[in-house]
């Protein structure tokens, strides 16, 4: 490739790792719980997965 020394930052990937999968609101704590658990839900959705596992 000629741009080898050209390093692109993609400004929207953060935005992509804060929104949450079940219920898509944008939210930071999307963020910390894909980092502690793995998942990308906000607590919200947490809280409602943990009480109501299904």
């Amino acid at each position: 490739m000629k741009n080898d020394d050209h390093i692109v930052i993609d400004e929207n990937s953060d935005l992509n790792n804060i929104i949450c999968e079940e219920c898509k609101k944008e939210d930071e704590s999307v963020k910390q719980n894909l980092i502690m658990h793995g998942f990308k839900f906000c607590n919200s959705c947490k809280l409602s997965k943990t009480i109501f596992p299904i």
